[in-house]
């Protein structure tokens, strides 16, 4: 293919349904994640803690790995959807836990955070062994998390090509947008109802080293990962983790062919999100930035019963790499 380093988008929303807190709440409201024969393993990993994989098998020799937003889980309805399409372009898939994300919250006190690479790593290095060629797929926090993989250091050889969805490449700027934008409350509220509630578990078992004093007053991402995130996972502060963990510097040092498609009303992104000059500088990130979509909603209910963007990712796969 040509490569071509910022995308015409084909996504059009149907008429009345371009707005883009509709398009992110549709597929919550409406979508019937799909039933698949998932097959659960438990990774133990080094220091003591694990992560739960969700392995969808089909026979085949290539897999894609699936990396969840923020406060998602492997059984998320974006996760099980891309999983559905990914097997009629004959992938196997694996979709994982971040730590604290399954069923039952992880043994040590750190949890996950938008820039700890290390997990995906080993995942990486585990599926290796049974797969001989690999594609990563991530969805807003677990899209930074593969970014910054791909970009900090070469990826493993297996990998061979990227997409990720609806990334908030730069962390500051996507934590004021949620934080301040009025529009935003309903997510910010969301977000923060369910790390406050891992918080108050993670607490019970280290009753030391986590203070909840005031902790159910906490309004904001800035509060939270300042004191919280931050300080558990090693930085300075709420700003040394999102400026550490941002993606976006990341982006020149890609090296396999990549996709990131972010939506132009995507609620959740600011300017900085749409790092169109990384995607010039580089021929092998292809940037898509329709001007509809939400935020991993892309609705255009001609694509039933996968979604646009889905079939979007499938395509690219399929150029890139066969």
């Amino acid at each position: 293919m040509a490569f071509v380093p910022v995308l015409q988008s084909s996504f059009l929303p149907p008429p009345f349904f371009g707005n883009g807190h509709l398009q992110t709440l549709l597929p919550v409201l409406l979508s019937r994640p799909p039933s698949l024969p998932l097959q659960r393993e438990r990774l133990e990993l080094d220091d003591g803690d694990f992560l739960d994989l969700d392995w969808l098998r089909t026979g085949s020799d290539r897999l894609a790995i699936l990396s969840h937003g923020l406060e998602g889980n492997s059984l998320a309805g974006y996760n099980l959807g891309m999983a559905s399409t990914l097997t009629v372009y004959g992938f196997d898939c694996l979709s994982w836990n971040f730590r604290g994300c399954g069923p039952e919250s992880n043994r040590l006190l750190r949890f996950y955070h938008s820039g700890e690479t290390r997990d995906l790593a080993q995942i990486i290095e585990r599926a290796a062994r049974l797969y001989p060629k690999i594609v990563l797929i991530g969805f807003s926090l677990g899209g930074n998390v593969t970014l910054k993989y791909l970009g900090e250091a070469p990826p493993h050889p297996t990998v061979s090509a990227a997409a990720v969805i609806s990334v908030p490449v730069d962390l500051v700027s996507t934590a004021a947008a949620l934080d301040e934008r009025l529009s935003n409350r309903i997510y910010l509220h969301n977000f923060l109802r369910t790390l406050i509630a891992k918080i108050e578990t993670k607490a019970l078992n280290f009753p030391n080293q986590i203070d909840t004093k005031n902790l159910r007053k906490i309004r904001s991402f800035a509060e939270f990962d300042d004191r919280y995130t931050a300080r558990i996972h090693g930085f300075r502060d709420a700003m040394d983790y999102w400026t550490q963990s941002s993606s976006l510097q990341y982006l020149p040092n890609i090296k396999i062919p990549t996709l990131l498609v972010n939506a132009r009303n995507d609620p959740f992104l600011a300017e900085p999100s749409f790092p169109y000059q990384e995607a010039s500088d580089n021929p092998l990130l292809f940037l898509e930035t329709p001007d509809s979509g939400g935020h991993v909603g892309f609705v255009n209910f001609k694509n039933a019963p996968h979604r646009w963007h889905e079939t979007r990712v499938a395509d690219f796969f399929h150029t890139v790499s066969g």
